[in-house]
């Protein structure tokens, strides 16, 4: 039992430094950048569990509050007044969703888990983009209208984020085929019936 609390600490720790370097690697894409924080959060949350893997996520999001700059813009407290910032809380659900689903699909494949990612990647989607909209108009004063903030900050935003779910499915199932895969409650392990690998 210690030598697996252990384990899950260092696994814990080690995603919250992926996540916060993921942050800063930049991918220009035409005129925009893309990172490789959504990645690792998709991924804390398939090999690590729902708890361990929104744990991790929530505490890379305690550090950037406290002040550590892991943020792409920085850090703070004032950070929660950021438009982006629902994106941040809503890796946490999606970590939650994603490493409870992975491990309640009946065949764990590249199949289920690439349908797990893609409904992580809905909740990351609502969360952010209902936070830009409500922050932009009512808080910051900078209006945008809804079609708008839809278009830019999802439309736009869904091909290269799909392919971080792809490359997450991928990487998963390996990293699950060399041991590294917790599971954290034994809850989780057990196969829901409406999700198998029919479905993906």
């Amino acid at each position: 039992m210690k030598n697996m609390q252990l384990r899950e600490l260092v696994l814990c720790a080690l995603f919250i430094a992926l996540i916060t370097v993921g942050t800063f690697v930049r991918i220009p894409v035409g005129t925009d950048v893309y990172t490789l924080q959504f990645l690792f959060t998709l991924l804390a949350g398939l090999l690590l569990g729902a708890r361990l893997g929104a744990v991790a996520v929530a505490a890379y999001i305690l550090l950037g509050l406290v002040g550590v700059p892991v943020f792409a813009s920085g850090g703070g407290p004032a950070y929660v007044l950021q438009p982006t910032f629902g994106y941040l809380l809503g890796f946490v659900l999606q970590a939650w969703f994603c490493g409870r689903y992975a491990r309640r699909v009946t065949h764990v494949s590249f199949k289920t888990l690439l349908l797990v990612n893609v409904g992580g990647m809905a909740i990351v989607y609502l969360i952010g983009i209902s936070w830009f909209y409500i922050f932009s108009n009512y808080v910051i004063d900078a209006p945008i209208a809804l079609w708008a903030a839809i278009f830019y900050c999802g439309i736009l935003q869904a091909p290269p984020d799909f392919l971080l779910c792809v490359a997450a499915a991928g990487l998963a199932v390996r990293l699950k085929a060399a041991g590294i895969w917790l599971h954290p409650a034994t809850v989780e392990t057990e196969p829901a019936r409406g999700i198998s690998a029919h479905r993906a």
